[in-house]
């Protein structure tokens, strides 16, 4: 059985596969591969990521068929369904790890940023909802003196939404919770940078010994 430590390194492999252009070249993506699925499913990591169509998860951690179990929202933000998609996961097939992608210049952030630097600006309520979930995030650093540097701001705010939406899976589920307490899985958080490919872990990942 895959460890989350094992599950990381995995992942750290097909980033670094997919940063120097040697994405794919190993992934058995044929018939045999969909039929040995189709009796079930045991992915190795759960990705809980942005919905924004440059960040791929099994592209930029260059996996194939069966081995991510991806939940995909705008701005990686953690509702109900989300959680309740972790648990799923994480139960049915003892998926050790989860991984929090954001990613640089997210737009879900910075349309946050924009409501809370312009409270009078009107947005549809299904887009008010994803933004009043990043919001607590993104408040307290346009009270500092990022607010005079919109793209420094956009950085520190997509990983404190990145830190925020790992915290609430960590303690918003007496499931995960007890996962965590059991050592049975891992939650961390990453930034995948729109300009280089690659993806930083930064949060809640053991120190090397």
């Amino acid at each position: 059985m895959t460890t989350a430590l094992e599950a990381l390194a995995r992942l750290r492999e097909g980033n670094r596969r997919f940063v120097e252009g040697r994405g794919g070249s190993h992934l058995n993506l044929n018939e045999s591969r969909r039929s040995e699925l189709v009796a079930g499913q045991k992915p190795f990591a759960i990705i809980l990521g942005c919905s924004d169509s440059r960040v791929p998860a099994e592209l930029v951690f260059d996996q194939g068929l069966g081995d991510l179990f991806v939940i995909r929202i705008a701005g990686n933000i953690v509702a109900p369904s989300q959680i309740g998609s972790v648990e799923f996961a994480a139960e049915q097939f003892g998926t050790p790890l989860v991984v929090v992608l954001g990613h640089s210049r997210c737009g879900a952030i910075a349309a946050t940023i924009d409501a809370v630097m312009h409270p009078a600006a009107s947005t549809s309520r299904h887009i008010h909802s994803i933004v009043e979930r990043i919001r607590p995030s993104v408040a307290p650093l346009v009270a500092t003196e990022l607010r005079h540097d919109h793209d420094a701001l956009v950085g520190h705010a997509v990983r404190a939404n990145v830190r925020a939406s790992a915290n609430h899976l960590r303690h918003g589920s007496e499931i995960l919770e007890q996962m965590l307490l059991d050592g049975r899985l891992m939650i961390v958080g990453a930034e995948y940078s729109l300009e280089t490919g690659v993806v930083e872990f930064f949060d809640g990942v053991p120190e090397a010994p």
